[in-house]
């Protein structure tokens, strides 16, 4: 029996909405997995950074570009060791300096992709996404990428239509 598998990385604290910071109680790329999860099912499977990232959007920035400078792969509290039983994992994440946190990468470059349909879906706020294919095809060699999704994350309240016909197209 195959199952699917949401993983994704949200961040609550400052965030940049609609050309303003606004404090956010939770993350718009967890949004964007719930709604994943509704629309299909599945496991969810959340990556928390060892060492959380600060609240301040400027503090959070300066770092995640560091981190991105560096190839940094920052540790995590709790990580998946495999993939097997699962043929489909979703992906949500915001887009920080043109593709995923670092976090991310922590934990995708741990797995082994061969045969696994990969559907990545950004949160952004202009920027769409980015170098985010490059940067999966590099680090989850095997997987099949054959559709990502970018979201605004400030409308991902409105677009739970949109999340769920692409989540329900792509389990075919």
């Amino acid at each position: 029996m195959s199952r699917t598998l949401i993983l994704y990385f949200s961040r609550i604290g400052e965030s940049y909405v609609n050309g303003e910071l606004r404090f956010l109680v939770q993350g718009n790329s967890q949004i964007a997995a719930r709604q994943i999860f509704h629309a299909v099912g599945g496991d969810l499977f959340r990556l928390n950074p060892l060492v959380p990232y600060p609240p301040s959007y400027m503090h959070c920035l300066v770092q995640a570009k560091a981190e991105q400078h560096r190839q940094a792969r920052p540790l995590l509290r709790q990580t998946l060791t495999t993939l097997e039983g699962y043929d489909t994992v979703f992906l949500s994440g915001p887009c920080w300096w043109g593709s995923y946190p670092m976090p991310v990468f922590t934990q995708l470059e741990e797995l082994r992709w061969d045969g696994i349909r990969l559907l990545p879906l950004m949160t952004h706020e202009g920027s769409g996404l980015g170098h985010l294919l490059e940067d999966l095809q590099r680090s989850c060699p095997g997987a099949r990428i054959p559709e990502a999704l970018a979201v605004k994350g400030s409308q991902i309240l409105d677009c739970e239509d949109i999340v769920a016909a692409w989540a329900k197209r792509n389990m075919t």
